[in-house]
């Protein structure tokens, strides 16, 4: 079994140089724009989603939250601020929230189905108006939405439910007391699809290492352009950035140049 930052015939220096590029479980990995383009525009807003396609990227990421009416909302924390409080987004009718915070339904309708996207469902009880939204689609949609929560048990619980549902496990490498191997294996025995862990705690044998068990290797909080390169070279499936235009040209570095 391998040890938390051991690989297969691999060690730290993945982290900082992968010389060769190493083969990944999608034709090309998925550029998940974080919150949309929120490094240039207001995260979780459609604004920030149709830039974010505009600027190239083929998935966006967002935080799904419910309303006390039952619309799901993207918004981060799950919080209204005003000037003297914070008040949770469940306590709000969907009419009575701002406008600039829009609605999972807006969001496929507004992206289209041809997009990936990756929701956090930060509050569980959303997961069935999820299911709800997404049987309105085509069922061939679900193979373009990445179910994400760091709770495994809850995850198993989903599959159960929904198998329909691409569920994608959410944590970090320090967290899985098993070791990545056994944990890998217990991902796959449930029918998860994919492992995304903080790119510090990714290497090339850990990619591998997913590959093999059939698990998409997602990586999170890729910033700047030599942290995208080596996630793509190292054979990550799906990358994570708040720069939408950072993570777009260094794929083009690394996959079209």
């Amino acid at each position: 079994m391998l040890n938390t930052h051991q690989s297969l015939g691999g060690d730290l220096s993945y982290h900082q140089s992968v010389q060769q590029r190493l083969p990944s479980k999608f034709l090309s990995p998925i550029m998940f724009a974080h919150r949309g383009a929120m490094a240039h525009a207001p995260q979780n807003t459609l604004e920030s989603f149709q830039l974010a396609i505009r600027l190239g990227a083929t998935g966006l990421e967002t935080d799904a939250w419910i309303t006390r009416d039952g619309q799901v909302v993207l918004v981060h924390d799950g919080v209204l601020k005003t000037r003297f409080r914070r008040t949770p987004i469940s306590g709000f009718l969907r009419i009575d929230l701002p406008s600039s915070i829009p609605t999972l339904d807006e969001l496929f309708e507004t992206c289209g189905q041809n997009t990936q996207y990756s929701i956090d469902v930060c509050a569980p009880g959303a997961i069935h108006r999820i299911v709800e939204i997404l049987n309105n689609y085509a069922n061939h949609f679900c193979n373009h939405v990445w179910i994400c929560h760091p709770d495994f048990q809850l995850l198993c619980n989903w599959r159960k439910e929904y198998p329909q549902l691409q569920l994608v496990h959410s944590t970090r490498l320090a967290k899985i007391s098993e070791g990545p191997e056994r944990h890998c294996a217990n991902l796959a025995e449930r029918g998860i699809s994919a492992l995304n862990m903080h790119h510090t705690d990714w290497n090339g044998g850990l990619v591998a290492l997913a590959h093999r068990f059939n698990l998409a290797a997602f990586s999170w909080d890729l910033q700047y352009p030599d942290q995208l390169s080596t996630a793509y070279r190292m054979g990550i499936d799906a990358v994570f950035s708040d720069w939408t235009d950072r993570m777009v040209e260094a794929y083009h570095k690394e996959f079209v140049l």
